[in-house]
């Protein structure tokens, strides 16, 4: 694994500029609430166009420089990762050009293909997206439920709460889908293999009048990583509808107990308001982490077999 780690070199500046980029673009995200909730308890309630437009003239250059900051953040990440995914297949394409024939033997040719294509495009697409929201979930996260224990105490219990009902949920769900994963890609290694031997040894299967046996195990290979990527599927469905019940359910309490604090003077409208702007960014958030989670298993693990094959 540290083996690959070499492969960023030449591109440390972008690997540090694009997840500050987006701690910049966060930071603007998290104040976005707080503006909404002044036009509506300043600006509605006393009627001051005046106020409501300039706060909306915020609202546009805090989206503008948000939306400035992410694209360059996206610039530098994608330059970063794609400049390592190069690297790293270059120079392992080199590498087992120089393995003997007992080495390939050995591991096999499918394998070495499908590591040189797929596990090298996964790798590439996790330091993509680590660049990209490691820090910037995370951040959000914390940050909303701060932000909320500024504006009611009281209620961000209820935040960390449902926070916490999400990421158990979320953890549940990955825990039974990453080893699906592991199996898929196992199986494509299978897929990859069946196909060579098709392509190569063409002549043969038709000699020997091999054809509808052949066709019989592909089928066969092919409909198990079909079922496997079912499988995973499935279950990954049942995320956003969850998660979502789980918000709405906790929107409906902050709504009801915040309606009450209304009355007694302890809150205002826009304050609950940017409150359940708080609960949204938060759900969405934490579901980004669980999406890097099982992006990042899947990088580990064809990580792992490409610097097998680096280390023969």
């Amino acid at each position: 694994m540290r083996r690959l780690f070499r492969y960023i070199k030449g591109y440390e500046k972008e690997t540090v500029i694009a997840p500050l980029f987006k701690m910049l673009e966060a930071c603007f995200e998290l104040l976005v609430p707080l503006v909404v909730a002044r036009i509506v308890d300043e600006g509605i309630q006393n009627a001051d166009l005046p106020f409501i437009w300039r706060q909306c003239g915020l609202l546009v250059l805090l989206a503008v420089v948000g939306m400035a900051s992410s694209l360059t953040a996206q610039y530098f990440a994608a330059k970063s990762a794609l400049g390592f995914g190069t690297a790293l297949r270059r120079d392992l394409f080199a590498h087992i050009n120089t393995l003997s024939h007992t080495e390939l033997d050995r591991m096999g040719t499918p394998t070495l293909v499908t590591r040189m294509t797929s596990d090298v495009n996964q790798v590439q697409n996790g330091l993509n997206m680590t660049l990209r929201l490691l820090l910037r979930s995370p951040f959000i996260v914390i940050g909303a439920i701060l932000m909320a224990l500024t504006i009611s105490p009281v209620l961000t219990l209820w935040f960390l709460g449902i926070t916490a009902v999400i990421s158990l949920v979320i953890w549940a769900i990955m825990r039974a889908t990453v080893p699906i994963y592991h199996d898929a890609q196992t199986t494509l290694d299978r897929v990859t293999q069946l196909t060579r031997e098709n392509y190569v040894g063409a002549r043969v299967v038709r000699a020997f009048s091999r054809q509808k046996d052949e066709m019989a195990g592909f089928a066969a290979a092919n409909d198990r990583l079909r079922d496997v990527q079912l499988a995973a599927g499935r279950i990954s469905a049942l995320m956003n509808p969850i998660t979502y019940l789980i918000v709405n359910l906790g929107a409906i309490a902050i709504l009801w107990h915040g309606g009450r604090q209304v009355d007694a003077g302890a809150l205002t409208q826009g304050e609950v308001m940017a409150l359940l702007n708080y609960l949204s960014q938060i759900l969405l958030n934490l579901l980004r982490i669980a999406d890097l989670v099982i992006i990042m298993t899947r990088a580990v693990a064809s990580a792992v077999r490409v610097s097998e094959v680096l280390a023969t």
